[in-house]
């Protein structure tokens, strides 16, 4: 129990230092770099919450799609951010204002587990007990029958949200090169090639 105790203080608080580190950072690679690290963290602390299942979808999903492809759209994306950070106290009190919304909706789901446990647990699905099955059995079976329709909402986002980024990263920019694999292929060897007759002793 104290080496599992430990363990968890310790990822939790490379989790948290890490998070901090994500909207701290001026570089946004290493925004992403730190994000990856908050994943792997949080998805160490579902092991040993024996949470194996999320924290396989956590590294799968989030750090092995959403973290890489976000790196690749900041990489890929010519983005000033310097520009973007001279209005920041422009949209801050927007920030703020969603802050303050997002921080009441948790207290309010948090007083409602304390003050009418009962409550939630009407809601919640029924779930077998662990003794007969599994958690990662247990999940399955509640996602793909009881919240299918929102599985199925969830990953159209996701698909969206990568044809987007394909999208942005293939759109027409002035200065950048790109490769035409059809002008490549039809190109004859006359277009390409110039032949000289060079003196000896001279150049071209």
């Amino acid at each position: 129990m104290l080496i599992q105790g430990l363990s968890f203080y310790m990822f939790a608080a490379i989790t948290v230092a890490s998070a901090v580190m994500v909207i701290s950072a001026r570089n946004p690679v290493h925004s992403v770099l730190f994000l990856i690290l908050t994943f792997f963290s949080a998805a160490a602390l579902f092991v040993l919450m024996g949470a194996e299942f999320l924290a396989m979808i956590l590294v799968v999903v989030y750090v092995g799609a959403v973290a890489v492809l976000f790196m690749f759209v900041v990489m890929m994306l010519d983005i000033n951010f310097v520009e973007m950070r001279q209005g920041f106290l422009q949209y801050l009190p927007m920030g703020a204002m969603v802050a303050l919304i997002m921080l009441a909706e948790l207290l309010t789901l948090v007083g409602s587990w304390v003050f009418a446990p009962h409550a939630t647990a009407r809601g919640a699905a029924p779930t077998p007990a662990a003794a007969k099955v599994s958690n990662t059995e247990a999940l399955g079976d509640l996602i793909y029958t009881h919240y299918i329709y929102l599985f199925q909402a969830a990953g159209l986002i996701l698909l969206v949200a990568m044809i987007g980024a394909i999208v942005l990263t293939h759109r027409k920019r002035e200065g950048v090169l790109k490769q035409s694999i059809g002008e490549q292929l039809a190109r004859q060897p006359e277009d390409t090639i110039e032949v000289h007759d060079v003196e000896i002793g001279k150049g071209i």
